[in-house]
């Protein structure tokens, strides 16, 4: 038992998610009509004239999702061949199931929400979900997927006290009450809130799919209400584990591909199990989409996965080492890139990155030290710091002029964009900077022209970053020389990221540097989650973040006014699936921050590099890069990608 530059036509499409509203019924595909006739994949042939798979009729859904390339700018592909890309470390690969994208309703290039792995879903005034799987359609392994995959991880994972202390996920929560599941037949299942949940679509889309079904008849047999308890407890000491709910927590890794045995809904599935330097991804002969011409997705057969050292990634990409890569890539990488393209047959794609702010300062107003936790709290500080930073010197040097400067924020070209989010108390103005630190008591300094805090210490601020961001730390050394112009002075220090994390999560650092916000092409009907002090994560405020996520039980309740009316709107945003109403919440959040700078944005707009192979097509040569909403570069369908060379089209024997 093994343990197992924003283009016009996107630009306008990121925001036609402003009509998008829970309260609305979805029904249907979403892409394509009536299934065509199907054709065997080359791949599969041998072994379906072996007996060893059924044809292709009996393994996709009866209403599989059909995709219209055409419409889209896209041409019918042709199956067969493989990609070859890089990952940093071994458990890397778990990014293939965010690129894959394959979900119960996924996001489209106009940021629309439709039916994917679903064939379709109702939602009624926000809070009942009735979702209606594809009949016929199964797991990696021929084994069908129905309603008791919802059901098993419902009651027997979220609801099982051993394999999820904390209990369900947040987003199944309304008002810390879960909802009512029924299985209505074997492709049908409903929940249903006593309240609107406008985050649970949403969050099915995320590029981490929380994935609300497991495979049943895989997972039963490690978990102890299927199988015998004495069986599992010495299954679990063979692997050095304390309890049967440690070993299913093991083997229920939906999204790692620790596991080659573990069935998947992806549309490749891994092959072999670590460790190993090249890790080999098949397609899943099970899949749900198929193309016009009647063509099972994904159209390459094969994906290979090269583990390689970080800094090795560029120079492998430029010796044509590689088909497709994107995540791992910066822009310092551009020319190294651009040099061997034409030699190594590929093209280097420049991608705007969809980033709040490649480098923001966050002065951490849970610190534990009060001197710094008062002066980080009043807003003349902050404010005074981000006037202080002379964003257009950072853009030239570091973003070759071509970024935008100011605050974190939305992207210009959003509807819920306004220009005071970017400017205000974002641009240039070293003497409002000085006159508000004489102005909170900061007003005496020492010999070299340094201001002392009120307790005589002298005013250097310890930024503590990721050690191997060269970026951040980049531009940490510019603001430093900035600062040092308004008697501030600055000191870098970078460090591993779970120990940068560990000590955030305690209240040790007085500021750290980090990238901003995650999502900056939201719709109204995307959570802002990111701008209220509800996660631990957001290094501004971890401590309020872990009271909230722990419900009191950890971390300190938020006292400060303006966070709490952040707090407040955010359950505003709760509360209503109103698309006037959420939008209104989110330009509010957006205006708090740009008044209070929580957050030092500094430039947004970097440029993500992504190689691609010649004769690697229907990819887009321009999109947005980002991790939500896009999913890197998920919602492009690289199940689509293919080979327009036939000599890179050669099957693989199955």
């Amino acid at each position: 038992m093994t343990a197992l530059g924003f283009p016009a036509a996107p630009l306008r499409r990121a925001v036609a998610g402003l009509a998008l509203c829970l309260a609305a019924a979805i029904a249907g595909p979403g892409a394509g009509g009536a299934a065509p006739g199907l054709k065997e994949t080359p791949l599969f042939e041998k072994a379906v004239e072996d007996g060893r798979l059924p044809p292709v009729a009996e393994r996709v859904p009866q209403e599989p999702l059909v995709v219209d390339l055409e419409a889209r700018g896209r041409v019918t592909g042709q199956p067969g061949g493989a990609i070859t890309t890089l990952a940093a470390k071994a458990r890397d690969i778990r990014y293939l199931s965010v690129i894959a994208y394959a979900r119960l309703v996924g996001y489209d290039e106009d940021l629309n929400l439709v039916p994917d792995i679903l064939a379709s879903y109702e939602v009624e005034d926000g809070r009942r979900f009735t979702l209606h799987l594809r009949k016929g359609h199964r797991w990696s392994d021929g084994q069908p997927f129905t309603a008791e995959d919802f059901r098993y991880w419902w009651e027997d994972v979220a609801l099982n006290r051993y394999l999820m202390p904390a209990g369900p996920p947040d987003f199944m929560l309304v008002d810390d009450k879960p909802p009512t599941f029924e299985v209505l037949d074997e492709t049908t299942v409903r929940y249903t809130w006593s309240k609107p949940n406008p985050r649970f679509l949403p969050t099915l889309a995320k590029p981490l799919d929380p994935h609300i079904y497991r495979p049943a008849h895989f997972l039963k047999r490690f978990h102890a209400r299927y199988t015998d308890p004495e069986t599992l407890a010495q299954a679990a000491s063979r692997q050095k584990l304390k309890s049967w709910a440690a070993l299913h927590n093991r083997v229920d890794s939906m999204s790692d591909f620790s596991d080659p045995e573990l069935p998947t809904l992806d549309p490749w599935k891994v092959d072999n199990a670590g460790p190993t330097s090249r890790f080999v991804f098949s397609r899943n002969p099970y899949y749900h989409r198929i193309d016009k011409a009647g063509q099972q997705l994904p159209y390459v057969d094969k994906v290979y996965v090269d583990i390689a050292s970080s800094g090795l990634l560029a120079a492998k990409a430029n010796a044509g080492e590689v088909d497709v890569l994107a995540r791992g890539l910066t822009m310092a990488d551009i020319p190294v890139l651009k040099q061997g393209e034409k030699a190594k047959g590929y093209r280097t794609l420049l991608w705007p990155i969809a980033r709040g702010s490649e480098v923001v300062l966050y002065p951490n107003l849970n610190t534990a030290d009060p001197v710094w936790r008062d002066l980080n709290r009043d807003v003349r500080f902050r404010r005074a710091l981000s006037l202080g930073i002379d964003r257009r010197t950072v853009n030239n040097a570091l973003f070759f002029g071509l970024g935008m400067e100011g605050n974190n924020t939305v992207r210009e070209g959003s509807h819920l964009f306004e220009e005071p989010f970017r400017k205000l108390y974002g641009t240039y103005d070293p003497d409002e900077a000085n006159r508000l630190l004489d102005e909170i008591g900061l007003d005496q300094r020492d010999g070299s022209g340094l201001r002392l805090l009120p307790d005589g210490r002298l005013l250097e601020i310890v930024v503590e970053v990721e050690g191997d961001m060269t970026m951040l730390v980049d531009t940490l050394q510019l603001i430093g020389e900035f600062w040092r112009e308004i008697g501030v002075k600055l000191f870098i220090k970078p460090q591993d990221r779970t120990v940068l994390r560990n000590r955030a999560y305690s209240g040790l650092p007085v500021m750290t540097a980090a990238p901003g916000l995650d999502n900056a092409i939201p719709t109204p009907a995307m959570p802002p989650g990111e701008l209220a002090p509800i996660s631990q994560y957001h290094l501004s405020w971890p401590k309020w973040g872990q009271y909230v996520e722990t419900h009191g039980k950890v971390g300190e309740a938020c006292d400060m006014d303006k966070p709490k009316e952040l707090l407040g709107l955010y359950k505003e945003w709760l509360h209503t699936t109103d698309a006037a109403e959420q939008a209104r919440i989110w330009r509010e959040m957006l205006a708090l921050h740009a008044e209070n700078q929580w957050t030092i944005g500094t430039v947004a707009g970097a440029i993500q590099p992504i190689v691609l192979r010649n004769g690697l097509a229907n990819f887009p040569d321009k999109a947005l890069y980002s991790w939500e909403p896009t999913a890197l570069i998920g919602i492009y369908r690289v199940d689509e990608m293919f080979w327009d060379r036939a000599d890179r089209r050669v099957a693989a024997v199955q």
